[in-house]
């Protein structure tokens, strides 16, 4: 059985899981990020100014769809892997012939689908209080799709380490959600203090809102190029470690 052939239903599966309950996958993080604009909008606009002719709404449009990207397409890999073990369904897909690589393309695939439409309905509905501009689409692309598929990998991981919710929960509120807000969605790392300056540059998030940021106003902190091979290197490592736990049966063969 071809890899596409063997990932297709599945992929199907995992999209149509996430598409029937629309409103809270997809409905919901748009909203969520369309408070994160007002709030912060209407309070730094005036005060704040990280890039020569940038607005600070301006500046934070691209960071809020980036960061919805990351969160939403780790949500859909890590909470499809989780609920299945718990309610143990997941045996209907063991059973299957498919590969562990199958399983790796399919469950990545649909968060990164989840993921690039919750970022597009962001984008649309946030460039109609601020339009963020277009300057390097090819830049704005890479890194999305990157970003979808590093977390996407991420929420494998997790989903196989987790045998319960409240371990998934503590996954993401102690390493997922720190490593988004302190990745500069809303400020730049120049404006740090020394040491969060120099850890920020540890953290693959900032790699990629800096470079899907370049796309958008054609400046960032760092070089785009820089950012591509960290962040390449970032998916090829999460990678690997997602498909050796996936052919090795971690925690799902016993």
């Amino acid at each position: 059985m071809s890899l596409l052939a063997g990932a297709r239903p599945l992929f199907y599966k995992e999209v149509l899981r996430f598409w029937k309950v629309s409103a809270q996958t997809i409905g919901a993080p748009v909203l969520t990020a369309i408070l994160y604009l007002l709030i912060f909008g209407h309070v730094l606009e005036d005060h704040v100014q990280v890039f020569k002719g940038v607005g600070y709404t301006r500046f934070l449009v691209p960071g809020l769809v980036m960061m919805s990207i990351l969160q939403n397409a780790f949500a859909n890999s890590s909470s499809s892997l989780i609920q299945s073990k718990i309610t143990g369904n997941l045996v209907f897909v063991l059973l299957t012939p498919l590969s562990h690589r199958a399983w790796f393309a399919a469950y990545v695939g649909a968060s990164l689908v989840r993921g690039l439409g919750v970022g597009l309905g962001v984008w649309v509905v946030t460039a109609a209080f601020a339009w963020p501009g277009l300057v390097q689409w090819w830049w704005i692309l890479i890194f999305a799709i990157l970003g979808g598929i590093l977390l996407g990998a991420l929420g494998l991981i997790a989903g196989l380490w987790a045998e319960k919710f409240d371990q998934m929960a503590m996954f993401q509120n102690f390493v997922i959600v720190p490593m988004t807000f302190l990745s500069g969605v809303f400020y730049s790392v120049h404006s740090l203090p020394p040491f969060w300056h120099t850890a920020s540059r540890f953290n693959p998030f900032f790699y990629l809102i800096d470079g899907f940021r370049c796309g958008f106003f054609g400046v960032s902190d760092v070089s785009p190029w820089t950012s591509l091979t960290i962040v390449l290197t970032a998916v090829v490592l999460v990678s690997a470690v997602a498909l050796h736990l996936l052919k090795t049966g971690y925690k799902i063969r016993y």
